[in-house]
């Protein structure tokens, strides 16, 4: 694609052209950390079909913050038949998100969850969305992307608060602190900030999560990060840089390794056997 500046703000980039751009992401960052740099140069150059599983979060975006891919409403009860199928099929090789009526009322009935809760719906209000962010790291030179689903004006005084819509299953405590950690949401939210201030949108920057559940009665929950987990995201952001940053600069994408090493069982096998030989 194109060349784009290395400190840049883009309005209506196409999604798909923004995820073919070799910068990193902070989903770039987090598969780094999760697996290996060989894994994630294969995940980079080799871009996964669309998943089912993420039509309804799709969904809920383009209804709350109006752009996106364009919806389609299915006129069956489920996709056991060929017409069905197909129409389902066309919507994707058309870019678009297909819904079954069922699915397209949950959409309808999540969106008015969202603008019903008073602070979710003054977060969305005044800015633009989808924007994608182009930098350059100071530290390393490793060009970083990122794209907001929201992109607020900065008020008074330079402030910021960077909000991003998530759908989940259940808005507990419990559930959402595990899900920040298991899918790396915690890493997401220093990004993103770093993206903020490293184009001078604003100095003081926040970023919360508007998570909506997918179920009902779709509760909705405004929630923003401690500083001890604020902490370990931004640690963390900075070694899937330096990382990012050590690799792309002698063009290696290191796996396991190939030397030859020991491997250890399980720390539950000693007392799984012992109970065996009773």
């Amino acid at each position: 694609m194109t060349a784009i500046a290395d400190r840049i703000v883009l309005n209506g980039l196409p999604e798909d052209d923004y995820h073919r751009h070799p910068a990193l992401s902070s989903t770039g960052a987090r598969k780094l950390l999760s697996a290996t740099p060989a894994h994630f140069r294969y995940w980079a150059d080799h871009p996964q079909p669309r998943k089912r599983t993420f039509d309804l979060g799709h969904a809920t975006h383009k209804k709350v913050l109006g752009v996106g891919s364009d919806l389609v409403l299915i006129d069956a009860a489920d996709y056991r038949t060929k017409a069905a199928r197909q129409a389902r099929d066309a919507a994707y090789d058309a870019g678009k998100v297909p819904l079954l009526p069922d699915e397209m009322a949950k959409v309808d009935a999540m969106t008015a969850a969202v603008l019903a809760n008073p602070y979710a719906a003054a977060l969305f209000d005044r800015g633009r969305p989808e924007q994608s962010l182009f930098w350059t790291d100071e530290d390393t030179g490793a060009p970083l992307r990122a794209r907001l689903d929201w992109l607020p004006e900065a008020h008074t005084g330079r402030r910021m608060v960077i909000p991003d819509l998530k759908t989940c299953r259940s808005a507990s405590r419990g559930h959402l602190s595990k899900a920040i950690y298991e899918y790396g949401y915690f890493i997401q939210a220093p990004y993103y900030m770093a993206a903020v201030r490293a184009l001078g949108l604003a100095e003081d920057v926040s970023f919360v999560f508007v998570f909506v559940e997918s179920e009902p009665p779709h509760l909705t929950v405004v929630r923003q990060l401690d500083v001890d987990s604020a902490r370990a995201g931004h640690d963390a952001m900075r070694r899937a840089v330096e990382l990012f940053a050590d690799c792309l600069l002698t063009d290696t994408w290191p796996g396991y390794g190939d030397d030859i090493e020991e491997i250890s069982l399980p720390y539950y096998a000693a007392r799984q056997l012992e109970g065996a030989q009773q």
